[in-house]
């Protein structure tokens, strides 16, 4: 069974998200030190309203980095060149962190509400959204839980919770299952799946974007309608893969050769 969340996005017909010629560069760490460190290389990448994009690359390939500059900040020390977000679109994004960063001080409904209370929204209407939200994510009857009482992969839906309960246009997760074990992970993968997260589900034309970073092939095949490959640093991307309804190994095959142009010469996945 598949639930859409409602979201308060506005219909549109322009992209919720596009950088052109992103480059970012870390200056280095002095004559003697490393050199300069270009983290991306001329990427480009639009995101539709209503559309699930997976982001996939080797570690250090500047997944984590796209995400910042895609939630409309500069990296820290950082010079970025190119049309990246404009910062002002910063205020529609919400972005998940890998690590859930609940507050062990607060209970699981109070944690659920942070975002929503920073953004401004009444206390008794974001309250209400989360309660009907605990259901939906699996937590009904945990309101009242310390975090440390959570599993890991309650903690997880929680902190996703947290993130969606705002209703911003654009959704951004970095690696959000990144910690757990592979059981939970492939359930929690399932769950994600089921609650359709952009809005294909909606009439009114009114969902998010969705940008998730993730390692693992098989969770991106499963929870997005594209998938784009970084090649190793300086990221570019190699392939912008659309997701096929049905037959997934050629795409897999396709996304670990862009992921190991050496590996699929040789013949090997």
């Amino acid at each position: 069974m598949t639930t859409s969340l409602s979201t308060e996005a506005p219909t549109t017909s322009a992209p919720a998200l596009e950088v052109a010629g992103l480059t970012v560069t870390f200056p280095g760490a002095g004559p003697r030190g490393v050199g300069d460190v270009v983290a991306l290389h001329d990427v480009a990448l639009r995101v539709e309203v209503g559309e699930f994009v997976a982001v996939v690359g080797p570690s250090g390939c500047g997944k984590s980095t796209l995400l910042r500059v895609l939630a409309g900040l500069t990296p820290s020390g950082a010079t970025v060149t190119g049309r990246p977000v404009d910062p002002a679109r910063g205020r529609d994004t919400a972005w998940m962190p890998q690590r859930d960063g609940l507050l062990p001080w607060r209970r699981a409904l109070p944690n659920a509400l942070v975002g929503a209370r920073i953004a401004g929204q009444d206390r008794a209407v974001a309250e209400a959204r989360a309660r009907a939200l605990f259901d939906a994510f699996g937590l009904a009857g945990f309101e009242r839980a310390w975090p440390h009482e959570l599993s890991g992969g309650m903690r997880q839906r929680l902190a996703l919770l947290r993130t969606c309960l705002p209703g911003r246009p654009v959704l951004l997760l970095d690696e959000p299952f990144g910690a757990l074990d592979a059981i939970t992970r492939r359930r929690m993968n399932g769950w994600l799946a089921g609650l359709d997260l952009a809005g294909h589900g909606r009439q009114d034309g009114a969902g998010r974007a969705v940008v998730l970073v993730t390692h693992d092939v098989d969770e991106a095949l499963l929870l997005a309608d594209r998938v784009v490959v970084l090649s190793d640093r300086p990221g570019r991307v190699v392939l912008d893969l659309p997701v096929p309804r049905d037959g997934l190994d050629g795409a897999r095959r396709e996304l670990l050769g862009a992921l190991d142009p050496q590996g699929r010469s040789d013949g090997s996945t």
